[in-house]
């Protein structure tokens, strides 16, 4: 197994071709009075998740929509074009957040930055109904809190991060996207419109809320009143809906009731 995830790398690569565990024990401290403070925010490249977007955006007062504008780019995350989204860097490659002091949006700072220097990879075999999570140590050069005095195991390390919560809440989310990457022809490319669709529930809570208050929304889903305003006003059990309705858009999981008559009320709707 540890042969096939890392066969690809790099000579130069600064990943240790190491599977490990949350039991597993790394070196590693970082803290503003290391020399190399800050460092890894001078050239960032930090994918986001849908949790990281909410409380982003939120720390900031901002819409979705006005924080994808302002702080993100787009970028595609396999090769057919499963949209992802990252940091926007200054244009000297440093992240917008990052000051002399340290991060500025420590507290909301995305999975990513903290994992670091810990990288997740979750595999799912072939015909298995679960993922398992597997962890492995990035060592760039300029980086030294590998060489401070101080051992805790990976598990320790993602507690002390509080990383674990945002792994609860977006484990769905990169079930989906695994399950997109590992599924082969079998499910086939999702069509320009899905991939809009997987763009809006991933990253546009905002719009989603939005649109979940359509008619074209309620003549299709049968979702209760309480649900719904439910919906309205708690972020958190909507982004969670909306992953259980994209696995229904992009697998044909049911996770969402349909009404019996969608299909001719759309099509009534559409002629109108």
């Amino acid at each position: 197994m540890t042969d096939e995830i890392f066969k690809d790398l790099p000579h130069e690569s600064p990943i240790q071709p190491l599977q490990l565990s949350a039991e597993d024990t790394i070196q590693f401290r970082c803290h503003p009075d290391i020399a190399c403070f800050n460092q890894c925010c001078q050239c960032s490249d930090i994918q986001l998740t849908p949790y990281d977007i909410l409380r982003l955006k939120n720390r900031f007062g901002l819409t979705s929509n006005q924080f994808l504008s302002t702080y993100t780019v787009p970028f595609e995350m396999d090769s057919d074009g499963m949209p992802g989204v990252k940091i926007l860097t200054k244009d000297d490659g440093a992240c917008p957040f990052v000051e002399k002091k340290g991060c500025s949006v420590y507290e909301d700072r995305p999975s990513t930055c903290r994992y670091y220097p810990i990288g997740l990879l979750s595999m799912r075999e072939q015909d298995s109904p679960t993922d398992e999570d597997y962890f492995f140590i990035v060592k760039e050069e300029h980086c030294l809190g590998h060489q401070e005095p101080r051992e805790l195991t990976i598990g320790q390390y993602r507690q002390e991060q509080n990383i674990i919560d945002y792994d609860e809440i977006n484990r769905e989310w990169r079930q989906i996207v695994l399950k997109k990457r590992s599924a082969g022809p079998g499910i086939g490319k999702p069509s320009i419109r899905s991939y809009q669709f997987f763009f809006l529930l991933s990253y546009n809570l905002d719009g989603f809320r939005d649109f979940i208050q359509t008619t074209g929304f309620s003549e299709v889903y049968d979702v209760d009143a309480a649900t719904l305003e439910q919906l309205k006003t708690d972020e958190l059990a909507l982004l969670q809906f909306s992953f259980k309705l994209l696995k229904q858009v992009l697998f044909g999981e049911m996770n969402i009731p349909v009404k019996a008559d969608a299909t001719e009320k759309r099509q009534q709707r559409r002629q109108s």
